[in-house]
């Protein structure tokens, strides 16, 4: 008897350890599939609406569609799933479109990356009235800038770089980016000092916002990827911004300006999402109320 007993204990530890490995591995198994069901799922469409001055008073508002971050690499976002997004876009019918760089990602976990051509091509069916305009990424300018650029110009999409365009109503600033010390804000704000309308400034990282000035009111930008991988609470360890969490995602009022900061489609260093969603943002430009 007296050897029965740690016999018996010795089982009963090994079935404990066994329902505790079982456990693990399924709490394992449920956080991939959740992390593949968050890096996979369609983009959300998040809403806003901001007032611009500028815009001529009675005009009817613009509506921009915001992406950034698309990353084409395999696995997770080879270009059929960007020709899916890109229908996703044109059934919001924006006046305009702006994406905010890094068309490409080039990470090392990447099943396949693509050329320019490839990466490119599925945006050329974006259809706005007022076009469409990028700025360049860190990764853009890591892999192939100028190939990059040349097939853009190629499907019509406009690509700024420290430079300003008219696109109806609106002037467009492009910043180039900030992330690799491409970005002058100041060469970019005396090119929309050119052109007249509401103005807005699109930027690959958010972290120039501080040093807009209230002339421009609106800010559009990405690279954050909201953090890509967050916490189940809100937040992320990491943001690839200066300024952490304060610029990191969404729509921030500051100052008097706006800055609108997308999650974007697409990953980069891994290839997955946890906790964050891709998203395409629909921000409608008003003009400023007679009585403001």
């Amino acid at each position: 008897m007296a050897k029965g007993k740690p016999v018996e204990k010795t089982r009963k530890r090994l079935a404990r350890k066994r329902t505790m490995a079982l456990l693990v591995l399924v709490a394992l198994a449920l956080l991939a599939a959740k992390a593949w069901h968050d890096t996979m799922r369609d983009p959300v469409v998040e809403h806003t609406t901001v007032a611009l001055p500028g815009l001529p008073q009675g005009s009817p508002p613009l509506r921009i569609a915001l992406v950034g971050d698309i990353h084409v690499a395999g696995p997770d976002m080879p270009p059929a799933r960007v020709e899916r997004i890109v229908k996703r876009i044109n059934a919001l019918e924006p006046d305009l479109v702006l994406i905010a760089g890094d068309l490409v990602s080039e990470k090392r976990t990447a099943t396949h990356v693509y050329t320019p051509e490839e990466i490119v091509a599925p945006l050329g069916g974006l259809s706005a009235r007022l076009g469409v305009i990028a700025v360049p990424g860190n990764h853009d300018h890591w892999f192939d800038m100028p190939g990059l650029a040349a097939e853009m110009d190629r499907h019509g999409i406009v690509l700024l770089a420290n430079e300003a365009v008219q696109a109806g109503p609106l002037v467009v600033g492009g910043l180039d980016d900030d992330y690799t010390g491409r970005a002058d804000l100041a060469a970019t704000l005396a090119a929309m000092e050119r052109l007249r309308g509401g103005r807005l400034v699109l930027s690959h990282s958010p972290d120039p916002f501080p040093g807009i000035p209230n002339s421009v009111p609106l800010m559009l930008a990405g690279h954050t990827h909201c953090g890509q991988i967050g916490y189940p609470w809100g937040g992320a360890p990491a943001t690839m911004s200066d300024y952490g969490q304060r610029y990191a995602c969404g729509r921030v009022d500051e100052h008097g300006k706006v800055l609108v900061t997308t999650a974007g489609l697409g990953t980069s260093l891994l290839p997955l999402r946890l906790f964050t969603h891709p998203e395409i943002w629909s921000i409608e430009v008003e003009p400023v109320s007679a009585g403001r």
